[in-house]
């Protein structure tokens, strides 16, 4: 196997970003003036690991701090050349998007470019296609690799069949937290908080897949310990749509095209993500995501040619979160979190207007991810060993040695 490290990495300008827009703002955004960025200690943690080949680094920042974010993440690429890193930036990014529109001249939209969590993962798929990686694997900049076999594990099992003759194209593992454990907390739970049941389903399903065989059919996918053999990233695409959790989803798409997302317990990363400015804003989030999630399975369910995914299908977790009660839940948590709790004025908002917006932005949305769909495998085809593409990646993304000041004689 020739398996690629990608790992988008998210910047901005200062701490006031409180990630309430849709698009364009991200959970853990780095500070370009932070002394020692996520980045810097998740590839300090990747020294230690045998048959690191490549390190694809995702670079996600506004056009108010672009240039000042790749003079960081250029020089801490720099300090790694073990790792034979590429920074894929705009530039990078650009030579990208005009290939496509050769080979796919009616694709619209964006996606696969450097904005939204989906788009930005194709962007991943369709580097180390065209660099020829038969396996990528997806870290987050605020994850550390546990030891050296981090890279055996995750390629452990890809590519062959399970006893009931099962391909295993795709699987994740999970991580720690800073507590070394890797259940959802669920102490510190708010009465206003007794419908948002994630962390207790997640929980349950965790417990059971901990104690399971190694490998088993997977109900969760963890965006930052994530392994994809070239059989299924060539084929299913992640979702450029959706607002957050395209991990999660990645599941779904797979399972909508006859695939299935597998489970290693014995594959892990430590999680250690800056403090989140603001829940509310993540919340709004999620009523966008699982109100979309809802729309897009039920019109691919009546879609001839797919296969159907269930809420049954995905017990306990996440199947109550891609059936109609979810709605239930978003309508009464976003209620109670307007009596209690912090940010009370925002979740008013969300639950008065936020939720309506939604459910009209998911209806209108929801065959995007279909149509687009439609396209990827010819453009995965296509673009697979592009060497003219690769060798302009290639070129302008290898992180550059400073240049040396002349001496005055």
């Amino acid at each position: 196997m020739n398996p690629a490290i990608v790992i988008p990495t998210y910047w901005k300008e200062n701490d006031s970003d409180d990630g309430s827009t849709l698009v364009g703002s991200y959970d853990h955004a780095t500070p370009i003036t932070k002394p020692v960025p996520e980045l810097e200690t998740c590839l300090e943690s990747l020294e230690q690991v045998r048959g690191v080949l490549r390190v694809i680094v995702l670079l996600v920042a506004p056009s108010s701090c672009a240039e000042a974010a790749r003079a960081r993440v250029n020089a801490i690429c720099r300090a790694h050349p073990n790792l034979n890193p590429l920074i894929v930036g705009p530039r990078e990014a650009g030579y990208v998007i005009n290939a496509l529109h050769v080979v796919a001249p009616n694709l619209e939209g964006e996606t696969v470019s450097l904005r939204g969590y989906g788009a930005i993962r194709n962007m991943g798929l369709v580097v180390a296609a065209t660099l020829g990686h038969d396996v990528v694997v997806f870290m987050d900049d605020d994850e550390l690799a546990l030891d050296e076999n981090f890279l055996v594990d995750g390629v452990f099992g890809l590519g062959l069949l399970t006893r009931q003759d099962l391909p295993v194209s795709a699987k994740s593992g999970y991580f720690y937290d800073a507590n070394d454990s890797c259940l959802a907390d669920e102490e510190n739970e708010r009465w206003c908080d007794h419908w948002w049941t994630k962390k207790r389903e997640f929980n349950q399903w965790m417990r059971r897949a901990q104690q399971s065989t190694r490998i088993s059919r997977s109900n969760y996918v963890c965006g930052g310990c994530l392994a994809i053999h070239a059989d299924a990233f060539c084929r299913v695409a992640f979702d450029p749509y959706i607002t957050r959790g395209e991990d999660l989803d990645y599941l779904f798409n797979l399972r909508m095209n006859g695939m299935d997302m597998w489970f290693d317990n014995q594959w892990a990363v430590k999680h250690l993500p800056p403090p989140s400015t603001s829940e509310a804003g993540r919340f709004m989030q999620d009523v966008y995501r699982w109100t979309y999630e809802c729309e897009k399975i039920d019109v691919a369910n009546h879609r001839i040619g797919l296969h159907k995914v269930t809420p049954e299908s995905l017990m306990p977790y996440p199947g109550p979160w891609i059936s109609p009660g979810v709605r239930t839940k978003i309508f009464v948590t976003s209620l109670l979190r307007s009596i209690a709790g912090p940010e009370r004025q925002r979740y008013f908002d969300i639950w008065l207007k936020s939720r309506g917006e939604a459910k009209s932005w998911a209806a209108r949305t929801s065959e995007s991810y279909l149509s687009f769909q439609t396209y990827w495998p010819g453009m995965m085809s296509q673009l697979w060993r592009d060497e003219p593409l690769a060798d302009a990646i290639l070129e302008t993304g290898t992180p550059t040695q400073p240049k040396r000041r002349r001496r005055r004689r």
